[in-house]
């Protein structure tokens, strides 16, 4: 299967060297994440394909969906997305994206944005993953969009495919595919013990939470840093392991055991008696 990276003109923090724009088969070719919109790059990617035979969007931000309109304006190909906006067609979990010989299999892959899709070609065990898995760090999460419970779901997903090659959506293709999913779960874990351990017998803010954890990393990365321990934050709230307060403005977080509702044993959030679910179900009893 031919596989060419067009590398887009929007180095950054985020980005790294560029959103990936991903041409996949011979033509009619797919284009995956056509990128930002840049004449330059389009004229690239019209060269590259050969011809355009779809387009696909692993998600809609900024980085990798605006050029995908201008695109099909210049190819006549159709564009396909979760969340699609006027003038693209809607792809949804399992269905194939297909241009000429080339037939891959959308995932739904949310957490990174509720949106985000991942497409898997299972004949040579290869995943374009989009801004779920990056050729180097590690995807940002940020709430609220981003979802870290979601998120974990997704690596796990994408590892039960088994795949060998990643081809991320910023960064170098991955050749490791496994080992960098078992990396991304324990680099997760791994965050989430170290938060704990700092919300273990004390309120601790999330600036706070960070000058700890990210005290060897460079101080452009925090405000990044901070979205990720939010991240972490909600999903220990949602299970029940940690708590907030706001006073004067200010909110802190501390660790608290998990407890279970009383009608149905599921987790509860903070020191609440029932999950949202009974909690509605008792007000109805009652009423």
């Amino acid at each position: 299967m031919r596989v060419i990276r067009v590398l887009a003109p929007n180095p950054g923090i985020r980005e790294l060297e560029g959103t990936n724009t991903w041409i996949v088969g011979d033509p009619p070719a797919l284009v995956i994440d056509p990128g930002p919109e840049d004449t330059g790059h389009m004229n690239e990617i019209v060269r590259s394909a050969g011809i355009v035979g779809a387009i696909a969007l692993t998600h809609d931000h900024p980085d990798h969906a605006p050029g995908a309109l201008p695109l099909a304006s210049v190819t006549g190909a159709p564009v396909l997305a979760a969340r699609p906006a006027d003038g693209m067609r809607r792809i949804r979990d399992g269905e194939s994206v297909t241009a000429g010989s080339t037939s891959l299999t959308a995932i739904a892959t949310p957490g990174h944005t509720p949106d985000h899709l991942a497409f898997h070609a299972p004949a040579s065990a290869s995943l374009f993953t989009g801004d779920a898995v990056l050729g180097r760090g590690t995807s940002v999460i940020d709430p609220p969009e981003g979802d870290l419970t979601a998120y974990l779901r997704s690596l796990r997903r994408m590892r039960d495919l088994a795949p060998r090659t990643i081809y991320p959506g910023h960064g170098p293709v991955v050749l490791r595919a496994m080992a960098t999913l078992d990396e991304y779960l324990e680099h997760r874990a791994m965050r989430e013990r170290q938060i704990l351990s700092a919300l273990d017998g004390a309120w601790r803010s999330i600036d706070e939470l960070v000058q700890e954890i990210y005290a060897d990393y460079p101080a452009d990365v925090h405000a990044l840093a901070g979205r990720s321990v939010l991240a972490h934050l909600l999903k220990l709230e949602k299970e029940g392991r940690a708590e907030k307060r706001t006073k004067t403005g200010e909110t802190r977080w501390t660790q608290i055991e998990p407890r279970a509702c009383e009608r149905c044993g599921r987790p509860v959030r903070g020191r609440a008696r029932y999950c949202g679910s009974c909690s509605l179900a008792v007000l109805q009893e009652s009423g």
